[in-house]
């Protein structure tokens, strides 16, 4: 189990845009599962929308994406030296929105890695239901000098 310290270590992200809570399981170079816990405090909520609070898919998307970055910064011992950025998204579908107070589960499996390249297929849960499932690729790129 990583908790938030450990995923902070390994990932640039930062309030407000970070978005993994906790890893739960991780199986190197194939397997991960993360939580976010959904709160009314998410920034997103006041104008996504007013009166009905809904997390945006792309935020569900960027949340798989996350717990996948965990897994793949796991295999290089220089991490900071590199920054993830998406390649592309895939096969996107939003299955039941995503509101205040629910906890979303993040099960991400790799289909492709070799290199600074990864392929990942990713399902967010909640309360054991399927709410969002998308495939992503990504690729780690050298910091810039002083970034």
């Amino acid at each position: 189990m990583i908790d938030i310290n450990g995923i902070m270590a390994l990932l640039p992200h930062r309030y407000p845009l970070l978005l993994v809570d906790r890893i739960l399981e991780m199986e190197r170079q194939k397997r991960i599962v993360g939580l976010k816990n959904v709160t009314m405090n998410e920034g997103f909520f006041q104008g996504h929308f007013p009166g009905k609070p809904v997390m945006p898919g792309v935020m569900i998307v960027e949340a798989m994406a996350q717990t996948g970055g965990v897994l793949i910064m796991h295999e290089f011992e220089d991490i900071h030296q590199y920054v993830i950025f998406f390649m592309s998204i895939d096969k996107v579908k939003f299955r039941k929105p995503v509101i205040p107070g629910d906890q979303l589960k993040m099960v991400v499996e790799v289909i492709y890695f070799k290199r600074r390249i990864c392929k990942m297929r990713g399902e967010a849960f909640v309360d054991g239901q399927l709410v969002a499932e998308a495939e992503f690729s990504s690729i780690l790129m050298p910091r810039e000098e002083g970034a």
